[in-house]
C-alpha cells in the first residue's frame, strides 16, 4: 500500500503555480528473495531511500552522482515506469475546466494513468536499445500517437516529418531503420518521439553518455532550443558534471539512494557544502594548467555500502573525509536548508 507523504520540511515554500512535478518521501525497494519452490523475501536493495524535491514549471533539475546510487531509478519511478514501494509523486495537469491541479500519480491505473503518461515522456540513455530494430523511423516516432490515437494516419505522417524537422533530421528518412542512423541520430530519433504528445515534463535518462564527444553538446543545444521553444520541464539524469553545469538550473546529488545537496547550479559548484559533492567536483578537470596544478583532489577511500545494507546513521560515513561522533549514531541526516534555496545533508553543515 502507498501513502501519500507529508509536506516535508526540507522544502522551501514557493508558489505552487511554479511547480510542475512534486516528489514527497519517495522510495524503491527491490526485494531479495530466497528459495527455489517458496520464494520469501529475506532482504531489500534499497535504490531509492526517502527522496522528496520539486521540480519547477520551465527549469532543468539535474541529478547527479556515481553510477549505482539510484539516479535512473529516480526517474522511472516519477514515471510510474517502476511502482514506488511508497511515497507521493505529483504532476501538475489541467482538468476539464481548465483549471490546474496536482495529480497523484503513485494511485493511478489503468486508463488513467495512461492518460497522464501524454504528459511525461522519457528519453533513453542507450540510443542502440532503445529504439526497435524492426520498425522504421516513420513507425517508431508514430508509436504514441497510435497508441493514444492521436489523429489520422495522414496527419500522423506529416506531424512525424515535422517533429523529425525538429530534432534536426530530414523527413525524407521516415521510411528508414536505425541501423542506418549514427548513435547521435538515433537519440534525435528518440527525443522526437518523446516529443510527439506534446509532453510537459521529460526524464533525460543520462542521454548524452553513450554519444561521443563531438556529438555530445549539439544533442545537449538542441534539447536547450526545444525547451524555450516548446516550454518544456526537464529531470536530466548525468555523470557528466561540467556538462550539468551548463544545461541545468538547479543540480541534485545523489549517494546510495539519498539527496544529499540540493541547490542552485552556480551555488553548487562554487560554494558545495556536501563532502560527497565536494570530492565529485574534485574530480571535474579544468582546462587551465595553472588551476589544475594547485587544486587539490579529493580522493574518496573505500566502496560504495551495498544499498541492501547501508550503513547506520549517514550513509556516506564509510567514506567521509571528515566523519565524526554523529555520523555513525541514529538515522541518516536529513535535508536542511543551510541558506535560501541550497539544502544539505550533513551534521558538520547542519
Amino acid at each position: 500500500m502507498i501513502n501519500s507523504a507529508p509536506e516535508p520540511q526540507t522544502q522551501s515554500k514557493t508558489n505552487d503555480k511554479d511547480v510542475l512535478v512534486r516528489v514527497r518521501g519517495l522510495k524503491k525497494h527491490f526485494p531479495i528473495t530466497s528459495g527455489i519452490i517458496f520464494q520469501r523475501q529475506v532482504g531489500a536493495v534499497k535504490a531509492v531511500d526517502d527522496v522528496s524535491f520539486d521540480i519547477y514549471k520551465g527549469e532543468t533539475l539535474g541529478l547527479v552522482g556515481e553510477s549505482g546510487c539510484g539516479k535512473s531509478t529516480t526517474g522511472r519511478t516519477i514515471l510510474q515506469l517502476y511502482k514506488p514501494t511508497d511515497g507521493s509523486v505529483q504532476l501538475k495537469d489541467a482538468d476539464e475546466g481548465g483549471q490546474e491541479n496536482f495529480k497523484e500519480l503513485t494511485t493511478m491505473k489503468g486508463e488513467d494513468l495512461r492518460k497522464m503518461r501524454r504528459r511525461m515522456q522519457m528519453i533513453f540513455q542507450d540510443p542502440y536499445a532503445s529504439l526497435n530494430p524492426r520498425m522504421s523511423v516513420g513507425r517508431i516516432v508514430s508509436e504514441p500517437l497510435r497508441i493514444h490515437n492521436v489523429m489520422g494516419r495522414k496527419e500522423q505522417e506529416e506531424y512525424v516529418e515535422s517533429l523529425l524537422e525538429k530534432v534536426g533530421l530530414n523527413p525524407y528518412y521516415v521510411n528508414r531503420y536505425p541501423h542506418e542512423f549514427s548513435g547521435g541520430q538515433r537519440q534525435r530519433i528518440g527525443i522526437a518521439r518523446a516529443l510527439a504528445l506534446e509532453p510537459s515534463f521529460i526524464v533525460a535518462d543520462e542521454p548524452i553518455s553513450a554519444l561521443d564527444v563531438s556529438i555530445q553538446a549539439q544533442v545537449v543545444n538542441l534539447l536547450e532550443d526545444l525547451q524555450e521553444e516548446l516550454n518544456l520541464t526537464y529531470l536530466f539524469i548525468a555523470h557528466d558534471l561540467s556538462m550539468v553545469r551548463h544545461i541545468c538550473d538547479r543540480v541534485a546529488v545523489m549517494y546510495l539512494g539519498k539527496i544529499v545537496e540540493l541547490a542552485p547550479s552556480d551555488e553548487l559548484y562554487e560554494n558545495p557544502l556536501h563532502p560527497y559533492t565536494q570530492a565529485l567536483l574534485s574530480a571535474v578537470p579544468v582546462p587551465d594548467p595553472l588551476i589544475e596544478k594547485k587544486r587539490q583532489r579529493i580522493i574518496l577511500t573505500g566502496d560504495v555500502p551495498s544499498p541492501a545494507n547501508p550503513p547506520t546513521g549517514c550513509n556516506f560515513n564509510t567514506r567521509c573525509p571528515v566523519r565524526f561522533g554523529p555520523c555513525f549514531q541514529g538515522e541518516d541526516p536529513g535535508l536542511i536548508e543551510y541558506s535560501p534555496g541550497h539544502w544539505v545533508a550533513c551534521h558538520r553543515v547542519i
